[in-house]
């Protein structure tokens, strides 16, 4: 009888789910992170507890006590949660001149997104050649030529964080088109989407655009859609930087919105905002047709960084016609006095026809010229576009202009553009995640040649120190889940966003009373600080808030993959 009675209580235990190995006594393990408060990135609260790894996953949570492990991390009154997914990074470059990811690792970033609307691949011969002219101050050979080859080349290379990417719309459109303002034919169309579907099949998560910029100001909607259908083939995303995100919002947010209604592809909109004083007031309606999108079944989502300040270039001061065929022909008409008279008309004139983020800013004075590639140039690094205007003794039009033409490039620029309080009111929806829409830098060697915008060393920092810590906007748990699980699963990544037994340990451990950004746009290239050990891939990568020198980043594909 007695024999029967234990033959049911181990039945009993085997069927309850419980995890022995927590309670084994013999249990050891690579890497036991012990007393934490566990943020596992659902959202819920957090609970005190041991996380254990071994190898490359998570295998363990939960009281451990019994157990030990072989490097033992005592994490008491300290956050611990899954990596946190930057879901626009423009580390592209920076990564292959330093692939260790300071700025962005020190903050927490485990996953670099790229993708918007240009990728590093598929390229054409031509392209190559382009590529290789156009490098600044970060200089590389260029030994790919699909996307997935450089996601190869650069984890080869050695990288900290995981990369993934998306197969960029403009990329595929000039490696067919050029820089030609006009429709593709039928057979370039064909062989945009043959290129769109081979980088799905390699793992890209989805299509990228980035609709203000020239070229990719010149496709229409039905190329969109055209391509995008081959993205719903194999489960992915779609995801855009508006065609507007000023005077036209609301109607490049309908054409976003129809390109997924037509498509049924997950759609997410790029670094959500309202650019413009005049069109602050647009975000309610903004977030209403989103909402209203989402409730009709549509999967729509955004993300945002948290400044009320952009960076892009000078392109986006000027209207796309002048850049038709690539930067040589728009610097050489911008030499003709005639277009320079009517460049410099339309620049300051308000129109919902092209999106001038100089007209959106509201004055000279509110935009920072931040990146030149010309060293005669470096000197004006930091200084307002009203500064150089006044050095120059020339209108602010003129010098925007002559400094194009000068620096071989669209030099790189700071707008201030967006609402603190509109800023706010995005951080609290619960369908945005974070993008921090900057390379990954360290304040040494090459990278202190520019200035970038603050946001590159303290986008996910000032989230968690100004906005959830001293402004309580939303609870930790939240932000969390929405650096976290939430862009994982919204990408459909296997076994990443999450602490649990059987995925990958991208893990992070920081103070949530003390993390901090520092960087300023004065005095950008500054750490932020709180964050004491990360993992990426069961490696640790940060300890005591020192960089360990560890490369451990791998490619992480998207649901396409699974298909081969």
């Amino acid at each position: 009888m007695g024999w029967n009675l234990l033959l049911c209580l181990l039945i009993i235990l085997g069927w309850s789910g419980i995890d022995h190995s927590r309670s084994s006594s013999a249990a050891v393990y690579d890497l036991l992170i012990r007393n934490g408060t566990l943020y596992d990135g659902s959202g819920a609260f957090p609970v005190v507890g041991d996380v254990a790894v071994n190898g490359d996953q998570i295998v363990s949570i939960g009281p451990l006590a019994d157990a030990r492990g072989r490097t033992e991390i005592d994490a008491r009154g300290l956050a611990v949660a899954p990596g946190f997914i930057n879901m626009l990074s423009w580390a592209t470059e920076s990564l292959i001149a330093d692939g260790r990811s300071q700025s962005d690792l020190r903050q927490g970033v485990t996953l670099e997104v790229f993708g918007e609307g240009v990728s590093m691949g598929p390229l054409n011969r031509t392209m190559k050649r382009e590529m290789a002219s156009e490098q600044g101050d970060v200089r590389f050979p260029i030994e790919w030529t699909t996307l997935d080859e450089y996601l190869r080349f650069l984890v080869g290379r050695g990288v900290s964080p995981n990369i993934a990417s998306f197969v960029g719309a403009t990329t595929v459109r000039i490696h067919e088109l050029g820089y030609e303002n006009r429709a593709p034919t039928p057979g370039e169309l064909r062989r945009m989407k043959r290129h769109v579907r081979k980088a799905m099949e390699e793992g890209a998560l989805g299509l990228g655009s980035s609709l203000i910029y020239a070229p990719a100001f010149y496709a229409g909607t039905d190329e969109l859609i055209e391509l995008n259908r081959v993205v719903a083939e194999f489960g992915g995303m779609y995801i855009s930087h508006l065609r507007s995100e000023g005077n036209g919002f609301l109607q490049a947010l309908d054409e976003f919105l129809t390109i997924a209604r037509e498509t049924g592809v997950a759609a997410e909109v790029y670094h959500l905002k309202a650019a413009g004083r005049s069109n602050w007031p647009k975000l309610d309606e903004a977030i209403a047709r989103i909402e209203s999108a989402r409730e009709q079944g549509l999967r729509i989502t955004a993300d945002m960084y948290t400044y009320v300040a952009g960076a892009t270039g000078l392109d986006a001061a000027m209207p796309p016609w002048v850049q038709e065929g690539g930067y040589t022909k728009w610097a050489t008409r911008l030499k003709d006095p005639v277009i320079r008279e009517r460049v410099k008309r339309e620049m300051t004139t308000p129109t919902d026809q092209w999106e001038s983020l100089y007209l959106a800013a509201g004055s000279p004075e509110t935009v920072l010229l931040v990146g030149f590639r010309n060293e005669a140039l470096k000197p004006l690094t930091g200084k307002t576009l009203a500064e150089v205007a006044t050095l120059r003794g020339r209108s602010p039009e003129e010098t925007m202009m002559d400094l194009v033409i000068e620096d071989g490039s669209r030099v790189e620029t700071v707008y201030f553009l967006m609402s603190e309080d509109n800023v706010r009111r995005q951080i609290a929806l619960p369908w945005v995640s974070f993008d921090s829409d900057a390379a990954s830098l360290a304040p040494e060697g090459v990278f202190l040649k520019s200035n970038p915008h603050p946001r590159a060393y303290g986008n996910f920092a000032r989230l968690l120190a100004k906005y959830v810590r001293e402004e309580r906007v939303i609870p930790l748990e939240e932000a969390i889940r929405r650096l976290t699980s939430f862009p994982a699963s919204n990408l459909k990544l296997d076994r990443r966003g999450a602490l649990k037994p059987g995925f990958f340990a991208d893990i992070v451990v920081f103070d949530p009373e003390t993390i901090q950004d520092h960087a300023t746009f004065q005095d950008p290239h500054q750490y932020a600080t709180g964050m004491r050990h990360v993992w990426v891939n069961g490696t640790r990568v940060l300890r005591d808030g020192q960089h360990t020198g560890a490369t451990p980043g791998r490619v992480v594909r998207g649901p396409g993959w699974k298909r081969r």
